[in-house]
């Protein structure tokens, strides 16, 4: 019995020490054009927004994304149980940079994909951003309530026509 109880406090010790492992952030995964890929974070906070991982400039992906194809986004449950949105950037036929836009933000525990199609078939997408807000306001300069960010995960399109 003597040899069994350091064994059993050797493994409740392990078990601790497993459990305090940091978990895994959350992917976002995108699909265009038969293909799919996932993505780390770029920037990762806490929900106060006060706490942030180093960014990851590494995290940014790439995928082709043909002109007029739609883009496929899929976010897991960690990040739709909080207020999310895209944010997205595109040009014209003539290479025009067009203005960024933005989807609706989607309630908390609402929406877990999204289909991003651009307004004219000839438009070309250049970069995507998922943003996942947390529970900090801030005031703007015109008085106005702003959530905060919390999370970014960012699609570079690449191989565009």
């Amino acid at each position: 019995m003597r040899r069994v109880l350091p064994l059993l406090f050797s493994a409740a010790g392990l078990v601790l020490v497993a459990g305090c492992a940091a978990a895994p952030l959350p992917e976002v995964t995108f699909y265009a054009a038969g293909t799919t890929i996932t993505v780390h974070p770029t920037q990762h906070c806490d929900v106060k927004v006060e706490q942030c991982a180093a960014p990851d400039p590494n995290a940014e992906g790439r995928l082709r994304v043909p002109a007029g194809r739609p883009l496929q986004i899929s976010v897991p449950a960690e990040v739709a149980q909080a207020p999310w949105q895209v944010v997205f950037s595109y040009h014209d036929a003539n290479g025009t940079p067009q203005p960024d836009s933005r989807s609706d933000v989607f309630p908390a525990g609402e929406r877990y994909a999204y289909t991003l199609t651009l307004p004219n078939p000839t438009d070309q997408l250049d970069t995507v951003e998922v943003h996942q807000y947390g529970a900090a306001v801030q005031v703007s300069e015109t008085g106005e309530a702003e959530f905060l960010t919390r999370s970014t995960w960012v699609l570079s399109v690449t191989d565009q026509r």
